[in-house]
């Protein structure tokens, strides 16, 4: 017999990785490398830090030239826009001709009990994170049904409801990990738990 049920409204994330890629440890080991220089000589990002309570270090609201400023950033955005390109063919996006485009691009470099609270990334089309050091217990992404603040009344979900109709999916991430969403998609990064810094790189695509 026929389901009766017709899924609507389908929420499509990329679940991918740079890891299979030729040369991958030694590109990883140069992002590393010039994460940790940033995070040791960017002063006004340091502060941002500081001041705004971020456990550890960002460049989000410092340097808004990162591929500029290194080549190794530079080869991550050519990775990047070859990824971001199949994302929004398969999303059936109806560009006009043109291509998404880069928008920003900065480093995560997260501490022990570092956590970034739930959020969406304005003006922006396709946002993701992709993961450079990832030791264990250093925390998921979770991401939220954007349908929630509109259910009222919905009962929660069986513990063991399948995937889809959960309202909140953690994705957990590996060195190499590359996750791209929707910008208007809330997500949040769970604490960290892990004795060493959580290392990563996010981006808007507009």
């Amino acid at each position: 017999m026929t389901s009766p049920l017709r899924s609507l409204f389908i929420t499509e994330v990329y679940e991918g990785s740079l890891a299979a890629e030729r040369g991958f440890e030694a590109f990883n080991s140069e992002l590393k490398d010039a994460c940790a220089m940033l995070a040791a000589e960017d002063r006004a990002g340091r502060a941002w830090c500081k001041a705004n309570g971020y456990r550890g270090y960002t460049s989000y609201a410092s340097l808004a030239d990162l591929p500029q400023r290194a080549s190794v950033f530079g080869d991550l955005k050519r990775r990047l826009d070859r990824a971001v390109a199949s994302y929004a063919q398969a999303l059936n996006f109806d560009l006009g001709g043109r291509r998404l485009k880069l928008d920003s691009l900065w480093v995560n470099v997260l501490e022990r009990g570092g956590v970034h609270s739930g959020h969406i990334h304005p003006s922006s089309v396709i946002s993701g994170t992709v993961y450079v050091e990832v030791p264990p217990g250093s925390g998921a992404l979770r991401l939220e049904d954007p349908r929630l603040p509109m259910m009222m009344a919905a009962p929660t979900r069986l513990p063991d409801a399948p995937e889809p109709q959960r309202r909140f999916v953690y994705l957990q991430p590996q060195v190499g990990s590359l996750f791209m969403w929707e910008s208007w998609l809330r997500h949040e990064v769970m604490p960290n738990e892990a004795r060493s810094p959580r290392i990563s790189l996010s981006f808007n695509y507009a």
